[in-house]
């Protein structure tokens, strides 16, 4: 594939609804077999299930607003620019 700017705007894009019913998107700005990179916009008291990846590695980076996280039955609280890393096998 040719290099190219990706934004929200160019991206594939998807809708999900967490636990509660609250919609969220999400844009795949990368989406390979040994890469995937999405942007996901959570409305206030969005959420998911807990689950795990077998060999997914994981990172949540906050671009605005606030993310509280469980990892293995701890909270984070993440803010704007603030990242976690989600190893394969921890419950998120």
């Amino acid at each position: 594939m040719p290099t190219q700017i990706i934004s929200t705007k160019s991206a594939e894009h998807y809708k999900w609804s967490g636990p509660l019913g609250v919609d969220c998107d999400g844009w795949h700005l990368v989406k390979t077999p040994d890469l995937s990179i999405i942007e996901e916009r959570m409305p206030t008291g969005a959420s998911e299930v807990r689950h795990t990846h077998v060999h997914a590695r994981q990172f949540f980076y906050v671009l605005e607003g606030e993310l509280t996280l469980e990892v293995e039955h701890h909270l984070f609280v993440l803010r704007q620019g603030e990242g976690i890393e989600i190893s394969p096998g921890q419950q998120h």
